[in-house]
């Protein structure tokens, strides 16, 4: 018995040091090489070998494992210019406000301003970058001379942000001439510009809902072509789902999480089905969202937009996750008394127990990798770094690292090896 326990412990290094060695081999050959993170550059070797199930998708989702990193926004620039010229896919969505998108589509469309005024239209301070003004520019160029409905067009689908939505109905009420109640139309002011305090209950705000309800009906029933009011009833839609999402704040958790979400999946749904030319859109969002299953660690059962797009519109939707091993991360520091700062931390090595702990070793610095059934690795459950809005937040490391299955969790992987913040400087 002995002579057995001691040739299991002479072995056994051998047979994981094998096991680990099939699980590259099969990441390694089922992967496929992205030849850099430049985003004016091909994506020749992926154009090669482009997985059917992703040619014939229609909606695409690319998460990011954080909001503050540069290789993310410009691999996934990158790949968005793909599918511009090899899908047709010319509907752009962002995890952003409604209110961005007429500053924007106005100036990709030709219209005056720089990068840092265009910049301004972004109520997420995440994409105040040079990578994302970047491709902006892109689809300024890429408009240039193109008719309408050749031309790329940039959506918001958030609802996190009541700023302005009020300015919109207000001109259309005055252009229109229409009869609506002018308390609902202050009522629309003061839920406009009221801000979210995350920290306390509000009952305000729900009380607010069916007049801001009743103001909708009133833009209905006026004697309008609808076609003349669509744009306002958006405008209104946000108005409503903002306040919604005011009131569920302080609710048991994760209620307001959930119907976030859900209204981010209505957004796309309608701008899929009405705005888009040919039903394809780009949606650029966090990983949480994009993903196929649910929110956070795996049995959250907490529904995501990911989820909704998955099960409303099948293998039409591909949802394309994004993890990383080392580099630089900027994460926010809470001090009550120097004030908030962003602080850059160096992860020097990838985290025991991780996907990326594997992930590294495979012999390519950024890679793109589908699964399915026969790649067992991203079949078992394992964990990653879970890096939300507060940036990478290390202390307790335990809190950001959670359980997923990747094989669940989305369609296929973008691997960088080494990150980066991105370039804040738009001067």
């Amino acid at each position: 018995m002995k002579n057995i326990l001691s040739i299991f412990i002479l072995i056994s290094p051998f047979l994981l040091f094998s096991q680990k060695q099939e699980t590259l081999n099969s990441i390694t050959n089922n992967s496929i090489e992205i030849e850099d993170a430049n985003p004016d550059s091909e994506l020749k070797i992926f154009e090669q070998n482009t997985p059917n199930k992703f040619s014939r998708a229609k909606i695409y989702g690319f998460g990011e494992a954080s909001h503050n990193t540069k290789e993310f926004f410009d691999l996934k620039a990158k790949f968005f210019k793909y599918l511009v010229k090899n899908q047709g896919v010319k509907t752009f969505i962002m995890e952003e406000s409604y209110q961005a998108e007429s500053g924007i589509n106005e100036w990709i469309s030709g219209g005056k301003g720089d990068i840092k005024t265009i910049a301004e239209n972004f109520n997420i301070k995440f994409w105040h970058t040079k990578e994302i003004v970047n491709l902006l520019q892109w689809m300024r160029e890429y408009n240039r001379g193109k008719s309408q409905e050749e031309q790329i067009k940039f959506y918001g689908m958030d609802i996190q942000v009541g700023r302005q939505l009020n300015q919109e109905i207000r001109e259309f009420v005055d252009s229109t001439k229409i009869s609506i109640d002018k308390n609902l139309l202050a009522i629309a002011d003061s839920s406009a510009n009221k801000e979210i305090d995350y920290a306390k209950e509000d009952t305000w705000w729900q009380n607010q809902l069916s007049k801001l309800n009743e103001l909708k009906q009133q833009v209905i029933r006026s004697n309008l072509e609808r076609e003349k009011y669509k744009n306002v009833i958006r405008s209104l839609d946000y108005l409503i789902s903002y306040t919604e999402y005011a009131s569920l704040v302080r609710d048991e958790y994760p209620k307001s999480t959930e119907f976030r979400d859900l209204k981010m999946f209505e957004n796309v749904k309608y701008i899929v089905a009405n705005l888009s030319t040919n039903g394809k859109a780009f949606i650029w969002a966090h990983n949480e969202h994009i993903n196929k299953k649910e929110m956070y660690s795996t049995d959250s059962n907490i529904i995501n937009l990911g989820r909704n797009l998955k099960d409303h519109y099948g293998d039409e939707y591909y949802a394309v996750g994004f993890d990383f091993g080392i580099g630089k991360i900027n994460g926010l520091i809470t001090d009550h008394k120097k004030g908030n700062y962003w602080k850059t931390y160096d992860i020097k090595k990838p985290f025991r127990k991780t996907y990326a702990k594997t992930l590294m070793s495979v012999d390519k610095e950024i890679y793109f990798i589908q699964f399915d059934k026969n790649l067992k690795f991203f079949n078992e459950k394992s964990k990653h770094l879970l890096i939300a809005g507060g940036g990478y937040q290390p202390k307790p490391l335990h809190r950001i690292l959670i359980n997923k299955v990747y094989a669940d969790t989305y369609d296929a992987l973008i691997f960088v090896k080494k990150i980066s913040v991105p370039d804040y400087n738009l001067n």
